[in-house]
């Protein structure tokens, strides 16, 4: 499974809802939101309001990546919203297994997240309760970062994980930097969902999505 989810915050907002069909039209498989608070990470972007104003605009899932604290306050919010995919950071919450639970018991997939410097092992006591591991290739925060290289390295553990622990069936997703020059790299290490903001909305939307999806794909 290969999945492109650009990320709306490096879209112009004063034309988004035109700019979500436009990646819809393209192929694009997931839309990412990247939600942030101004504490978790030092900027502010959307909350719930805007996210239920763009459901009606596509068919497409949401992808909620929460860069808040307590996020359990706000996720089952996020999901009456529209949103299909929520993760969380497992240091702004107290009870990451209870969040889980609360997000797939209201029926939408959860996932946890690494920063760059959140080591792999902090998953083995919630990896058998999640549905996907979403991996910083940034530090959170700003779009438009270039890509940490030592990423690659957390990806390979990653999967070696999955496989000690039997979740050969966990999705791998990617975000920060990601582009036309690293997809097919990233794609061959394993990764499933390629979150991807300026990449896909600086300059011509449809040929840029066209161009990611056939890097994503090309795994031989």
């Amino acid at each position: 499974m290969k999945l492109l989810a650009p990320s709306i915050l490096s879209a112009d907002f004063s034309k988004l809802g035109e700019q979500i069909k436009e990646v819809e039209e393209a192929g694009a498989d997931i839309i990412h939101l990247d939600i942030m608070d101004g504490r978790y990470v030092p900027n502010i972007t959307f909350g719930i309001p805007v996210v239920e104003s763009i459901r009606p605009i596509t068919k497409l899932p949401f992808d909620a990546h929460l860069m808040i604290v307590e996020p359990e306050k706000y996720a089952l919010d996020f999901i009456k919203a529209g949103v299909d995919m929520v993760s969380f950071h497992m240091d702004a919450t107290i009870h990451s297994h209870r969040l889980v639970d609360l997000i797939k018991s209201n029926g939408a997939k959860a996932g946890v997240v690494l920063n760059p410097a959140t080591p792999v092992n902090t998953l083995e006591e919630i990896i058998h309760y999640i549905d996907y591991v979403l991996i910083m290739s940034v530090n959170p925060g700003f779009g438009g970062q270039k890509f940490i290289p030592q990423t690659a390295e957390k990806v390979k553990k990653l999967k070696l994980l999955m496989e000690e622990t039997g979740r050969t069936d966990l999705l791998i997703e990617i975000d920060g930097g990601v582009s036309k020059d690293n997809i097919n790299y990233l794609s061959l290490l394993g990764v499933n969902i390629f979150v991807a903001g300026s990449a896909v909305f600086k300059g011509d939307i449809k040929e840029n999505v066209r161009i990611l999806k056939q890097g994503m794909e090309i795994c031989i």
